[in-house]
């Protein structure tokens, strides 16, 4: 994440990045002291997302003050962050009250398509800064 590592909420700074398999990179500013969920549970997150190529933000639920509330683990949203939230390899799952920053390789992202009608572009590698406010 070469040094843009502040957390969205605090400003803070996470260290240190731990790669995972897949080519995902994480750091957890603040590790949760709640539940962790578990596939199928629906959750809700505050989260800032941003192209890892120019750190551009594309989109924040802290600007619409609204979290976004999803089942994990179904494929609602993105590999990258079902895989961030509920943990793989070496990277636990998040905790409810966790906020974590993920870099998310294009292909665990929205690969060669892109979205949101060109503000991602195709193969764009992203990264999140994401907090797990908890289950619903």
């Amino acid at each position: 994440m070469q040094g843009r590592r502040a957390d969205a909420a605090s400003g803070t700074f996470c260290a240190p990045d731990v790669h995972v398999d897949g080519g995902i990179v994480y750091c957890d500013a603040v590790v949760g002291d709640g539940d962790a969920p578990k596939r199928g549970d629906v959750i809700r997150c505050h989260y800032r997302g941003r192209l890892a190529s120019n750190d551009a933000v594309f989109d924040a639920s802290y600007d619409r003050n609204r979290p976004l509330r999803f089942t994990v683990g179904v494929g609602q949203v993105i590999a990258g962050w079902d895989m961030a939230l509920l943990g793989q390899d070496a990277m636990p799952a998040m905790k409810a009250g966790g906020k974590r920053t993920v870099f998310v390789p294009a292909a665990l992202a929205y690969g060669e398509r892109g979205a949101g009608g060109g503000i991602i572009p195709p193969n764009a590698d992203l990264v999140f800064d994401i907090e797990l406010l908890g289950k619903q």
